[in-house]
């Protein structure tokens, strides 16, 4: 990739990902690029692939996916799309959950699912190292530690350069970071979700990414400061949410998602807002209420 001249998307600013991997802060979440229920291929292949390729020209150099998403679909139309890659582009995958069916996700962080998962994404992405992979999520009826284990493994095989954990408790991080390094964390969180808080603050403190999945997926809690700040500077309320969460802490790398070109403008023009001190100020006292947290 051209860093040499600045593009939308390094408006925010970088984090460098386990001392080598520096990335804008602005980045792009795959799973929606599939079909219905993060099952089969898009209705409309040809918007998925221009979505990925306008996500790069707008300097989008963080891609995060998983193979659960289709399942395979998102990282074969990534590979489709961008293969060969740009340099710097950082793909993250992940791997834990399985599919049986539209809208339907089980566990599985054994060892052997995945090692063979691995196996899969380093194929479908033409990849002979994941830069950054994710445990999707912990199973309860799995060993955490044989899971942290295994891909602490294949990081010393070469077949990761760095592990990284989505949807954990801060307990889940210790416990890892005690077998392996830990890169980022990828819970879901945003300006009207914030039940992780403590887990970015400690993610802050410790130089790990943090990556807000559904950065901006609680959009139907549409408060009236947020309102008030999208009319005062002349944006919409989701790029408004956006530029909160990059405010928030220098850790934060949101990933928001989409399969339309314009919704993608729109958000990586985020990365250029600045809320005010007193409108960030004032954004940060509103107190989601807890039916929204939950979702």
């Amino acid at each position: 990739m051209n860093t040499a001249q600045p593009t939308p998307a390094a408006a925010a600013g970088t984090f460098t990902l386990g001392g080598d991997l520096t990335v804008n802060r602005l980045g792009y979440g795959a799973m929606r690029i599939t079909g219905k229920g993060i099952w089969g291929p898009p209705e409309d292949k040809a918007a998925a692939l221009a979505v990925l390729r306008r996500a790069v020209e707008l300097g989008v150099n963080l891609i995060d996916t998983a193979d659960s998403y289709g399942p395979n679909v998102s990282e074969e139309l990534i590979a489709e799309a961008l293969h060969p890659y740009p340099s710097g582009l950082v793909i993250a995958t992940k791997a834990g959950w399985e599919r049986v069916g539209p809208g339907q996700w089980t566990h599985n962080a054994s060892p052997a699912h995945l090692t063979k998962a691995l196996e899969g994404s380093l194929k479908r992405l033409r990849l002979e190292r994941i830069d950054v992979y994710q445990l999707h999520v912990p199973d309860p009826a799995v060993s955490f530690d044989a899971s942290m284990e295994c891909l602490a493994r294949h990081r010393e095989q070469g077949k990761i350069r760095h592990v990284a954990l989505s949807n954990v408790a801060l307990e889940y991080i210790e416990r890892a970071r005690r077998v392996v390094p830990i890169v980022s964390v990828q819970n879901r969180y945003s300006f009207a979700d914030r039940e992780w808080d403590s887990v970015v603050d400690y993610c802050e403190r410790h130089g790990i990414g943090f990556m807000p999945w559904a950065p901006i997926g609680q959009m139907r809690f549409a408060h009236e400061a947020l309102e008030r700040a999208a009319k005062q500077l002349n944006a919409t309320p989701m790029q408004v949410a956006l530029a909160w969460l990059l405010q928030r802490a220098k850790n934060i790398l949101p990933i928001p998602g989409t399969a339309k070109v314009a919704h993608l403008e729109q958000n990586v023009a985020a990365a250029a807002l600045r809320l005010p001190g007193e409108v960030f100020a004032e954004l940060s006292a509103v107190k989601p209420p807890p039916a929204v947290l939950r979702g």
